[in-house]
């Protein structure tokens, strides 16, 4: 393929912009080479700025769901700018929108909507310490939540250690708060427990973790974190930033059973616009200000733009939606796995409803360990072979793959017919 343009693009980005990009995967660093830019997108397809054509798996890293353009979204978003794109006081739209989400999500009682994923879940953990007046949240080791600085925390040297920062400029101080488990491992969320009695605040978990490719709890995990948050006085947080409406309308939540204390949204609910939200009990909500001392705020809160996208979003978020998603998502499962035994390629390929990723790798993944041991440089050429015939997945081992209502059958065929010829190269 000839990228020219984007070649001069992301030459002229390196001059204004950190590393050329706004989002740091969005570099290619972890497959090498340089990003393709895109000029326009409609239903499942992407046409980068020097005319080529690409079958889209990154899905805007999961908003669209009904793919891209999708009209609805498209005209509420128009309509809506007719009379403002921001108002900086409430709106009619921010009501329907906490009204959808409520009827969707039983553990809601009161929502907060805000601008970003960070931002929901940064909120959340301040409203858990907040309302149980404890200072210590427990993490997952591969979990991500955002960028606040309190989250940028990976593992000490054993169960019983703080997390360290993750990232320069963030002191150890800020982080000495935050504990680090690994996931799908009951014992050692015990020993967190047992060694800070009562003063662990909540735990904060992607109940379908998708930030280190994609790997599922194992059968009673999220039972288990339910009971002993009960059993401890913590409140279980659930990051659905991800998997809020799409593995389900009522999220993972709704799949597994399980009801959270506060939960966190964001992707789905805007429609492709930025936004964020987290809701949860009446109770624990209402120690947010204006009501409670708990503090949060934000300028561009309730959008009526992204209010408006994520309303028109959600109404089109039918029962049959989520059975062409699973449809078409075991078509895809079935289809890699044949191809990648076709040619003796061991792949450990996970997926839930329309979320998947497809580890280089001889054994099952369960956890972020697990998933570190997969074959990264494998992945980095099978992901410019697929690439080269048009189909575009996450440019890293460690992102989740996603399906929406705008792939067809023709394009799971297309990416098997692509995975076959890369397979064969690898």
């Amino acid at each position: 393929m000839n990228r020219t343009i984007s070649e001069q693009l992301f030459a002229s980005a390196l001059k204004s912009i950190p590393g050329g990009v706004n989002s740091p995967v969005r570099a290619f660093r972890g497959v090498g080479g340089q990003p393709f830019f895109v000029e326009k997108a409609a239903g499942s397809h992407l046409t980068d700025v020097d005319g080529n054509d690409y079958i889209d798996y990154v899905c805007t890293w999961g908003p669209a769901i009904h793919g891209h353009a999708f009209s609805p979204i498209i005209k509420a978003v128009q309509n809506t700018a007719e009379n403002g794109t921001s108002f900086g006081i409430p709106n009619r739209l921010e009501v329907r929108m906490a009204e959808l989400v409520k009827e969707a999500v039983p553990s809601i009682g009161k929502i907060r909507f805000c601008n970003s994923g960070t931002e929901a879940t940064m909120s959340a953990i301040r409203l858990a310490r907040g309302f149980t007046g404890r200072n210590k949240i427990i993490k997952f080791d591969g979990c991500y939540h955002g960028h606040a600085d309190s989250l940028l925390v990976k593992a000490g040297s054993g169960a019983l250690t703080f997390g360290h920062p993750d990232s320069a400029g963030v002191p150890a101080s800020f982080t000495q708060h935050t504990l680090v488990a690994p996931f799908n491992d009951p014992q050692a969320l015990r020993e967190l427990f047992a060694a800070n009695k009562n003063d662990i605040a909540g735990i904060i978990v992607e109940p379908v973790p998708g930030n280190a490719g994609l790997y599922l709890p194992e059968s009673g995990y999220l039972e288990f974190l339910r009971t002993v948050c009960s059993e401890e006085g913590a409140l279980l947080i659930f990051d659905e930033v991800m998997t809020g409406f799409r593995l389900a309308r009522g999220g993972a939540q709704e799949l597994f059973g399980i009801r959270p204390d506060i939960s966190c949204f964001g992707k789905i609910i805007g429609g492709g616009l930025p936004v964020g939200a987290f809701g949860g009990r009446n109770e624990i909500m209402d120690k947010l200000a204006p009501l409670g001392p708990v503090y949060q705020a934000g300028t561009l809160s309730g959008n009526p733009l992204a209010m408006a996208a994520g309303i028109a979003a959600l109404e089109n978020l039918t029962p049959e939606v989520y059975k062409t998603l699973e449809v078409l998502g075991a078509s895809l499962e079935s289809g890699m796995k044949t191809a990648a035994a076709r040619y003796n390629i061991p792949v450990q390929f996970n997926r839930i409803g329309s979320m998947f990723c497809g580890y280089f790798i001889d054994r099952s993944v369960k956890n972020l360990g697990e998933a570190m041991g997969s074959d990264r440089i494998k992945f980095a050429k099978y992901f410019h072979l697929m690439l080269e015939q048009g189909i575009y997945f996450a440019p890293s081992q460690f992102e989740a793959g996603f399906i929406s209502t705008a792939h067809t059958e023709q394009d799971i065929e297309k990416t098997i017919e692509a995975a076959n010829n890369s397979f064969a190269k690898l």
